[in-house]
């Protein structure tokens, strides 16, 4: 078990992250094999890419209990590439949290239809961390320095409305008709001009996303520094117990 899942349909690549009891925790191995189902998108069948998460959350980031994580900020980042990279358009369906890594996930994909019910956070610094998975470039080229700032420093939930208002998603819907909105929105890309779509992508990843390798590797050299504080320590235990960190700079 991966916790990935995917299928295919009427052109449309439907990639779930199928971890619901951990909601969508990602590891190693699980990371490995979302790069892998996405990078299916390139088939000639396929004109979109839908990722999902099963059950009551998107994605809640990274899992924390520190088992199959050696390599997790590599494997993240070649997620992330697959999206960017793939020549056709791929649809974040968020329900519920995309929190930390899930947050980078949702931005990274061309658009993001989210139930209204939904937020998104990079909590990195709860737990002694700095973004990932390209969070430094993916949410500044949505929201602006200064609104990025405040998400990563501050760690502070975005409700779908205001995250739609930020102009970091492009769809919110109501909770009751999300499935019939997602479902006629991935229709309409999916019967779409695909080579349009394809020059489009490429132009719009070029003017914001240019500088997301070095970004990668930023990150890559930062949350390795970090993993080894005194203050990811103590999260890491708070964590665990069930309570707040108490951080000393160290």
């Amino acid at each position: 078990m991966t916790g990935v899942s995917s299928s295919v349909a009427d052109g449309v690549l439907r990639v779930v992250l199928d971890r619901p009891e951990k909601l969508n925790a990602v590891n190693t191995p699980m990371l490995e094999q979302l790069a892998e189902r996405i990078s299916g998108g390139n088939d000639e069948a396929i004109r979109t890419v839908l990722i999902t998460g099963a059950g009551r959350a998107f994605c809640s980031g990274g899992d924390l209990s520190g088992r199959d994580t050696d390599g997790a900020g590599d494997a993240a980042n070649e997620v992330i590439r697959a999206i960017v990279n793939m020549p056709k358009p791929v649809i974040a369906g968020v329900r519920g949290s995309a929190i930390g890594f899930g947050c980078s996930l949702a931005l990274a994909c061309d658009l993001v239809v989210a139930s209204e019910s939904a937020f998104f956070q990079l909590a990195f610094t709860k737990v002694g961390l700095m973004p990932d998975g390209g969070a430094s470039a993916l949410v500044p080229a949505s929201v602006g320095r200064q609104r990025a700032n405040r998400m990563a420093l501050l760690g502070e939930r975005i409700p779908a409305g205001q995250a739609l208002k930020w102009g970091m998603i492009s769809h919110v819907v109501a909770d009751p008709d999300y499935d019939d909105e997602l479902s006629g929105i991935v229709a309409t890309i999916a019967h779409g001009p695909t080579v349009s779509y394809h020059w489009i992508k490429r132009a719009l990843g070029e003017v914001t996303l240019s500088d997301l390798d070095d970004t990668f590797e930023t990150e890559l050299k930062g949350q390795q520094t970090l993993a080894l504080t005194a203050d990811h320590r103590e999260a890491i235990r708070a964590f665990r117990h069930r309570e707040a960190p108490n951080f000393q700079g160290k």
